[in-house]
């Protein structure tokens, strides 16, 4: 069965960190370019980071350069999304996908990050 599958959201204090997972089954991620996206509830979808196949290249937007971190260990099969300094307009539903841009090929159920004090 193919899917991918995110874990490690939570709720945690302004300043702080997370570290997201992005697993996947039934195809080897390597080969495909796989991107973190998060929505807020009447937000648009945003892409907050990718990473390309092949040589790993990162893309990140203004919003979160500097402070999130993609990563990919192919032994896992999975990817990383690391984030620091998180502030409170960074809660949203966080989901991994292939590829970076639509249309889409697979999508992950999603994994919440809600930062609060």
């Amino acid at each position: 069965q193919v899917q991918l599958v995110e874990s490690g959201g939570d709720l945690v204090q302004p300043g702080g960190s997370l570290r997201l997972s992005c697993a996947a089954s039934g195809f080897t991620l390597e080969y495909y370019a796989i991107g973190w996206f998060r929505q807020a509830p009447g937000k648009e979808r945003e892409g907050v980071s990718c990473i390309s196949s092949g040589d790993g290249s990162t893309f990140y937007p203004d919003s979160v350069k500097g402070r999130f971190t993609i990563s990919r260990d192919n032994a896992k099969n999975t990817v990383y999304l690391q984030m620091n300094s998180l502030k409170p307009e960074d809660t949203a539903v966080y989901s991994c996908a292939t590829p970076c841009d639509s249309p889409f090929v697979y999508w992950g159920q999603g994994t919440q990050v809600t930062v609060s004090s």
